[in-house]
């Protein structure tokens, strides 16, 4: 009879089991995780960018437009207005049931 250690390789394979196990569950949770946490930070800096910018375009307007803060306002409505409907003339329409 050879010389075997067998609780080594009893644990070895336990150990191989719990690295396929945990490779296959919760590594890809923690991806998934990432890729939330990550796209909702995108989302929220994307949203405070487009807010700061507005705010700073009303000032920057404001300032070189000396007819009253209503014009900024309406140049911007204006291109809001018209990149939104230029977005829903590129959306597509969901199938009739």
């Amino acid at each position: 009879m050879p010389d075997q250690d067998w609780a080594a390789d009893t644990a070895d394979r336990v150990d191989q089991v719990v690295a396929a196990i945990r490779s296959k569950t919760s590594d890809k949770l923690v991806g998934v995780a990432r890729l939330v946490v990550y796209g909702l930070l995108a989302v929220v800096m994307g949203a405070m960018a487009l807010i700061l910018l507005t705010i700073a375009g009303i000032r920057f307007l404001d300032a070189y437009i000396p007819r009253g803060v209503w014009i900024p306002y309406l140049l911007l409505g204006a291109i809001f207005v018209v990149a939104g409907l230029l977005l829903w003339s590129k959306r597509t329409a969901k199938p009739a049931h």
